[in-house]
């Protein structure tokens, strides 16, 4: 019997185990389906599970390593893909009922970078309708209905990437892969206390993964820890003929080794002192002392200033029209109408009359935007700031009225493609987790996945997990 201890270990930990054949992927498998199969429907976690295939992937990896093939850190760790990447011959629903029966013949590109360092598919996670691109007020956005947070089942897991989010914070996998147009890497890990990445704009390749907006979605994993996420990003990132939006080879590709940071120069760190105009009471004092915390763990933190301009309303017009454009078909074919959430009825008409020219200057504005940022990043290597201003939401909290607030850093580090790594940093005093992030240049997120593992290393946030039963 695998116990609940093990099952909450980082994949990195779990990798060292099957590596020397202390623990078996079939066994590691079976344990988090068994697990899968009995708190995934409370949470409203997956959309489904494949333990066929699983159990079948992971006897063929415990023949590998018994052979002496070892495929590295990866081999027989079973993880979640959210349910907007194709896997061929299975339901891609995109969480949504227009697209509930839909079926790819091929495997999306992550999928099968995957599977070729030999991790464990257990299953797809639920999601918000289409990633949210119709835009939603409720939780309960998707054909699974409302994810629920781990830490207080009352609470969100924050969208889109919500299945990926409660997956991995209660232990059902070792990892999950989500996506992030605006905030939906970011808000999921924070709200559920767990790491995850961000990565640079075109690291990644998106093909097989549903199109929301061509300029801004990015894939990226969910995970444990900081260092989960830079062997995830290692196995998943690359240049790809299939997607020409990916970067070229020399900038797509990222290979990781902790040892590497031995030799490299300190980094630059800057608390960012107007990422969210105003925190949550709540969150407050945990922040305070996670503030504390980094500035032991870098001597010589400074204080910095995000450049204050239209970044969200911009970014928001570009989501909106390249949305129209993704889902043009599902607009005028009135499908729409078929969404859950009353706002996705309407709001792919309104996206249609955005015109060309605010959507030209978006993009100028966008274009300003990179190079004064560029000119922050030319003093410092990585910026930090609470991931969110609040904690998780209640389930029948409206989205549209109940939690309103800018979000200039979210808005600018989408627009730019900017690499980030939200880490848990805290617990309110009700007992929900609060998370940091640590945002770099775009192209250089091992400084940002640098800067998350050393704070992981001196603090022990991301080894708490909740208690389910």
């Amino acid at each position: 019997m695998i116990s609940e201890d093990i099952l909450f270990l980082s994949a990195a930990e779990l990798g060292k185990r099957i590596q020397a054949r202390t623990v078996s992927s079939t066994d590691l498998t079976t344990a988090y389906l068994d697990r899968s199969q009995k708190l995934g429907p409370k949470l409203n976690a997956y959309a489904r599970l494949t333990p066929e295939i699983a159990l079948q992937h992971a006897a063929a990896a415990d023949k590998e390593i018994q052979r002496g093939h070892y495929r590295g850190p990866l081999h027989g760790i079973p993880y979640a893909a959210k349910d907007l990447l194709a896997v061929q011959g299975l339901p891609t629903t995109w969480g949504a009922k227009p697209y509930e029966n839909q079926i790819f013949d091929h495997d999306a590109t992550v999928i099968d970078h995957l599977r070729r360092v030999g991790a464990v598919l257990l299953g797809k996670a639920a999601m918000i309708e289409l990633a949210g691109g119709m835009n939603y007020r409720f939780a309960s956005a998707s054909l699974q209905g409302a994810a629920k947070n781990p830490w207080n089942t009352n609470c969100w897991t924050c969208g889109s990437s919500s299945g990926s989010g409660a997956i991995v914070a209660a232990g059902l996998a070792a990892f999950a892969i989500g996506t992030e147009t605006w905030g939906s890497i970011v808000c999921p890990s924070a709200y559920c206390g767990i790491s995850g990445l961000r990565p640079t704009f075109g690291r990644v390749s998106r093909y097989g993964a549903m199109a929301l907006s061509y300029s801004m979605d990015k894939i990226g994993p969910m995970a444990r820890s900081a260092e989960d996420c830079a062997h995830i990003f290692a196995a998943i990132a690359g240049h790809d003929i299939k997607d020409r939006s990916t970067l070229p080879v020399d900038k797509a590709a990222f290979t990781y080794s902790p040892s590497l940071e031995l030799t490299a120069r300190p980094l630059r760190l800057a608390w960012l002192t107007n990422a969210w105009p105003k925190l949550d009471p709540r969150v407050e004092k945990p922040l305070q002392a996670a503030e504390r915390s980094v500035r032991k763990i870098f001597p010589g933190v400074k204080p910095a200033a995000l450049p204050e301009g239209p970044w969200e309303d911009a970014g928001g017009v570009v989501i909106s029209v390249e949305g129209a454009a993704a889902f043009r078909d599902l607009i005028r074919s009135g499908k729409v109408a078929q969404l859950t959430d009353p706002l996705g009825h309407i709001n792919g008409y309104l996206s249609e009359q955005i015109a060309g020219a605010d959507y030209l200057r978006a993009l100028q504005v966008r274009g300003i935007l990179q190079e004064k940022m560029a000119e922050l990043f030319d003093s410092f290597d990585v910026l930090v700031a609470a991931s969110q201003p609040v904690a998780a939401t209640t389930l029948e909290t409206n989205l549209e009225t109940g939690v309103v607030f800018p979000d200039p850093l979210g808005g600018i580090g989408n627009l730019c493609g900017l690499p980030a790594l939200s880490v848990p940093c805290g617990f309110t005093d009700q007992g929900l987790p609060i998370g940091l992030q640590f945002v770099a240049r775009a192209g250089n997120d091992a400084a940002a996945i640098r800067a998350a593992r050393t704070f992981q290393q001196r603090t022990d946030w991301h080894r708490k997990h909740p208690k389910l039963s």
